[in-house]
């Protein structure tokens, strides 16, 4: 019986589930470049690049281990811009019995590989992707029917179940999260190490000048290239943070500093989501960099709870909420999204630093997405939709199911609480804590209006004032809204009007 085993950019695991019971003498490999995908967003060119060379070596590292792989580069001749017609090709060319899949990472792709079996007389196996610690239906059975989902009680539930910093049934330490110990500003004095970053070899500058061609005009640098295209390399990237960097990540994962978007980060959210690197490897050698003294309990915790906690919480979110999930809009926001999210061209120096990381990198930590990028979205009323395609395009580790449940509950919250307790909004103040940015800006973050006054502190106000209905009972927002009460309405008019002024004078064309 023969089989084709169709593998996606996002799956490069040698222990996917798609390829499990692979015959070498019969089975077929295919993996293809297609149009649809590299085109549905305007990726930055730093991410296409990144896909299409990792896609490009791991079919190298089949084939060298004796598989059958057929490749179907974006340049090719009769390349049919999709998955679907890559497949239609390939059932054209073999005498194929089954198709085997592992279910991709966004609900759209799901719904078109649901079709192929009818499409095409075939039977199309999707299989599970059970390279995540937590299954979809063991998700949805932890969720019942709660009203909300907080990820901090879903994380404890992995924590007990994987056995990660765990003594028995208690947490390592005697407590389940050190958040708290994690927001430390970062001394000037302080210098993160010299990141590793990885000369292009022969299949990435073919790649590089394949993206330079055909997306020159997209968002983003592509020069200097540095991330890593195999499993090996993506290894020793994460090596070098567990020596060099993990032992100050806990303290400083909060902080922000001027053209240093890494910091002291682990870089490993592109490895992770493609398939190079998986969540239970990289936790593990977390812990035994914490039982063999490398790095502090608060890195190590808060390391662990990003991968066991967020990025299985999120994709749990995502995969029992949609399709519908994308759809709401609980603070009604429908702003257009300003081009200064493109062009980084603005007066305010936290921005204009997020998004020259982000352009630079295609990378931004996530205070910068949540606090930065995010926050000013949220107070700025920018239509949900328009947020999630720009966080989807820009970033090298950006896939829907992590991207969309971040941006619209967490960053948004656009579900209406179902991810967060409160929205997380914030005013100049903040910023100017956990940042050098505020030092070099023509705004002062402690003036809450008038011509030198921080657009963050403005439209904080602002907007916590014109979603007063929505949530002025939320008891985490009791003291922002008693001072609110002291104001006097037309204090808070002016506020609100002068908040419009701004966000209606931002250019919105690109």
């Amino acid at each position: 019986m023969r089989h084709l085993r169709y593998i996606l950019g996002d799956q490069l695991s040698r222990d996917i589930s798609s390829l499990r019971g692979l015959d070498p003498d019969t089975d077929v490999v295919l993996m293809a470049e297609v149009a649809e995908e590299a085109g549905y967003v305007r990726h930055h060119q730093q991410k296409i690049a990144f896909l299409f060379s990792a896609m490009r070596h791991f079919a190298e590292d089949l084939a060298r281990r004796g598989v059958r792989v057929e490749y179907t580069k974006l340049d090719d001749p009769g390349n049919a811009g999709s998955f679907t017609g890559e497949l239609e090709r390939a059932l054209r060319r073999h005498a194929i019995d089954h198709v085997v899949v592992t279910e991709p990472g966004e609900w759209r792709v799901l719904e078109a590989m649901r079709g192929w079996q009818e499409r095409f007389d075939i039977p199309v196996h999707i299989r599970s992707d059970d390279r995540f610690f937590c299954s979809h239906d063991e998700f949805r059975a932890w969720a019942g029917d709660k009203r909300g989902f907080r990820m901090e009680f879903f994380y404890r539930a992995m924590r007990r179940k994987t056995g990660l910093l765990m003594e028995g049934g208690d947490p390592v330490g005697g407590q389940w999260n050190f958040d708290k110990d994690n927001r430390k500003s970062l001394p000037a004095t302080l210098a993160p190490p010299p990141r590793l970053r990885f000369e292009p070899d022969a299949v990435t500058a073919e790649v590089l000048d394949l993206v330079r061609h055909r997306f020159g005009t997209n968002f983003g640098d592509l020069a200097p290239f540095g991330w890593a295209t195999t499993r090996p390399e993506a290894l020793l990237a994460f090596d070098h943070f567990i020596l060099d960097c993990l032992p100050h990540f806990g303290d400083y994962q909060d902080a922000m500093r001027t053209d240093d978007g890494f910091l002291f980060h682990s870089l490993v959210s592109p490895y992770l989501n493609a398939g190079l690197l998986g969540p239970n490897e990289v936790c593990q050698r977390a812990q035994d960099a914490y039982e063999a003294g490398i790095a502090p309990l608060n890195a190590v915790e808060g390391f662990i709870r990003q991968i066991l906690g967020w990025r299985e919480y999120v994709r749990g979110v995502y995969w029992l909420k949609m399709p519908d999930y994308a759809a709401t809009n609980a603070l009604n926001a429908h702003r257009k999204l300003p081009a200064l999210y493109w062009t980084g061209e603005t007066d305010m120096n936290c921005l204009r630093q997020a998004v020259g990381d982000t352009r630079r990198q295609a990378y931004a930590h996530h205070i910068q997405r949540l606090m930065i990028t995010g926050n000013f979205a949220l107070l700025a009323g920018i239509e949900p939709a328009e947020v999630e395609e720009w966080y989807l395009a820009v970033y090298a580790d950006a896939y829907e199911w992590v991207e969309l449940p971040n941006v619209h509950g967490m960053v948004l919250f656009a579900d209406g609480g179902l991810m967060g307790s409160k929205p997380y909004a914030a005013g100049g103040a903040y910023i100017n804590r956990m940042t050098d940015y505020c030092g070099a800006c023509t705004y002062d973050p402690a003036v809450r209006s008038g011509p030198t006054a921080c657009p963050f502190t403005t439209l904080y106000w602002a907007f916590l004032i014109d979603n007063a209905d929505k949530l002025s009972g939320n008891r985490r927002l009791a003291m922002p809204y008693r001072a609110i009460e002291k104001l006097g309405p037309e204090h808070r008019a002016a506020l609100q009007a002068e908040a419009r002024r701004f966000l209606d004078a931002l250019p919105t064309d690109y």
